[in-house]
């Protein structure tokens, strides 16, 4: 699922092509996609793009008359930009927003029809599609130990929830705890001060490392390869991979569609966690240690 830094890159794609252009036709292919009925969603055509805003995971377009397009790309869902009336060819092609200089094509992988579009009137109505979370680059460290500590959590489920932080997900979360060396299930409650310090100041110098990074790259050409998975990550994706820390291979939980990677030498004092769906077939007979994780592979 595209996080802070992938919006943040579509939106730096977006605002030299679209803000202050009109907006002269909207498209709609995928039946799913739409999911408010009022205002409908002509009312945008032949409105100028007047702003482009972040709300956590969301894109919202906002157009004269305070009329706002927000859209959630989910896990699959990814924007394109196409030359002017582009068809919208194949079962991936959802919408298509039109441009006299081009058009903005939203696609979705798979089957799952998980993405969509809001057409919203007025600020209150754009508020009621923010989770909540806080910014973190406007956030003080007070506010960012207050938010991740009202439930005992843990850091890897805190970092993700959108009602506390906004924008951050399982890629960039694997990356900041491996910046923080700090394991993915210590929990809220037991963090000491120092480690506060490192958790607040890791998040933030990641997410800034990969809005840089991206930004830089949708400057000179529009993201259309945003992907979860870059070689450049030190952990996500990387299971099996060495760390760039320490040399160890990084491990990985995996639960349900998601998995959450991690050095084990460098975050977790050398314990392997225990993966969930291994720990099943394997019992008592789950490896505590890197030790022990590498005896059981050469059996």
């Amino acid at each position: 699922m595209p996080e802070l830094p992938d919006i943040s890159a579509y939106l730096t794609a977006l605002a030299p092509r679209i803000v202050g252009k009109r907006l002269e036709h909207v498209r709609i292919a995928g039946i799913t996609l739409l999911r408010t009925a009022q205002p409908p969603v002509t009312d945008a055509e032949g409105r100028s793009v007047r702003e482009l805003r972040r709300i956590g995971k969301r894109i919202a377009i906002g157009l004269d008359g305070d009329l706002w397009l927000v859209l959630h790309l989910m896990i699959a869902g990814r924007l394109h930009w196409r030359t002017p009336g582009a068809k919208l060819a194949g079962r991936q092609s959802l919408a298509a927003f039109d441009f006299a200089d081009g058009s903005l094509v939203l696609t979705e992988a798979g089957t799952k029809r998980r993405a969509s579009l809001h057409v919203l009137q007025g600020e209150d109505a754009l508020a009621s599609v923010d989770p909540g979370g806080i910014n973190v680059f406007t956030a003080s460290l007070d506010s960012f130990r207050s938010a991740l500590t009202a439930e005992n959590r843990t850091l890897k489920r805190a970092l993700t929830d959108p009602r506390l932080l906004s924008g951050i997900g399982n890629a960039y979360s694997d990356e900041i705890l491996h910046a923080a060396q700090m394991s993915p299930v210590t929990l809220t409650h037991k963090l000491k001060a120092e480690e506060w310090q490192r958790l607040y100041d890791a998040t933030r110098e990641t997410l800034q490392l990969w809005i840089d990074l991206l930004g830089d790259e949708a400057q000179s050409a529009f993201p259309e390869k945003v992907t979860a998975f870059r070689k450049e990550m030190a952990a996500h994706g990387r299971y099996g991979q060495p760390c760039p820390r320490c040399g160890q291979p990084i491990q990985r939980i995996r639960y349900a569609d998601n998995e959450t990677n991690y050095c084990a030498q460098c975050q977790t004092g050398g314990k392997v966690l225990a993966d969930r769906s291994l720990s099943r077939l394997l019992g008592s007979d789950w490896p505590r240690t890197l030790d022990e994780l590498e005896a059981l592979k050469r059996r």
